[in-house]
């Protein structure tokens, strides 16, 4: 496998001054009637022409010679190269790849919509061009079958798989490392580096997201209600401690009973309770 390796380049400044003299002598040559420095003068300065290129910053020219890798040439600037040599230019600047979403199964078998962005950059201009037909290309498959891979490996959540340490819900960070490290390996072969990985969108797939929707809501008020009856019976105890305490009133087992009771459906009801009030004893 064809792997980077630099190449030095002259200035293109050098090879203007050069062009410049021999379009002087061109000039005198024709002038004097010499068609044989006339024709050798302008030969060069076509293969000169032909040599000069520029390299923005963050870019690279990859030379092909003849079908043979010579080299890369990542300095930026004016610059002279063998006017027989391909340039091929190739961007070294951080990217953006903007995944669409999927729909795929989750561990449990669920299906799950989920996207992904990813930064990367090229690294060996050598691997982009020679190890893979196209990279670009292959920089948009292979996050696509990384994406796809990690999605099989975790459950959405922990609600069927209480077991589970990291989710594609609540395990952001850990996932996101995990597929940086899953890309970075499926696109070293053609010399890409990866910057960052991140989950953009996670959603259960619309055909079961209402059904979800409703064990999510359930489970919130069962966790709501294990806390009101939490709270309440403390807010019972208490208050007949309290009654104990200060000798207010002297309850049998029934009474206590009954008490509770009261105390519970007042404490624990979703609506406001209307009181009643006993004119009588309070044994009658």
């Amino acid at each position: 496998m064809k792997e980077e390796k630099s190449t030095t380049a002259l200035s293109g400044y050098v090879a203007t001054v050069i062009l410049l003299v021999i379009a002087v002598t061109i000039y005198v040559s024709a002038v004097y009637n010499s068609p044989l420095f006339t024709i050798i003068g302008i030969i060069l300065s076509l293969i000169i022409l032909k040599g000069l290129t520029v390299i923005n910053p963050n870019d690279a020219k990859v030379l092909i010679l003849f079908g043979e890798y010579v080299g890369t040439v990542r300095q930026d600037g004016f610059f002279w190269v063998n006017p027989f040599a391909v340039k091929r230019k190739v961007s070294l600047k951080a990217r953006n790849l903007n995944g669409h979403k999927m729909k795929v199964n989750d561990k449990l078998g669920n299906p799950i919509e989920i996207a992904a962005v990813t930064v990367w950059m090229v690294k060996d201009t050598a691997k982009a061009l020679f190890a893979v037909d196209d990279y670009i290309q292959y920089v948009q498959v292979q996050s696509e079958a990384a994406v796809r891979h990690l999605a099989n490996l975790f459950a959405y959540d922990n609600f069927e798989d209480e077991e589970a340490t990291i989710t594609l819900k609540d395990g952001a960070q850990q996932v996101s490392q995990m597929l940086e490290k899953e890309l970075n390996e499926r696109l070293e072969r053609a010399g890409i580096e990866v910057i960052e990985a991140r989950i953009t969108h996670l959603a259960y797939a619309p055909e079961i997201a209402s059904a979800m929707l409703q064990r999510q809501q359930a489970t919130a008020v069962v966790a709501a209600r294990k806390q009101i009856v939490e709270g309440a019976v403390g807010m019972v105890e208490m208050a007949l401690e309290r009654l104990s305490e200060k000798e207010i009133v002297q309850l049998d087992e029934e009474r206590k009973a009954a008490m509770v009771s009261n105390l519970l459906v007042v404490l624990c009801g979703e609506k406001s309770v209307s009181p009643v009030v006993n004119a009588g004893t309070l044994y009658n």
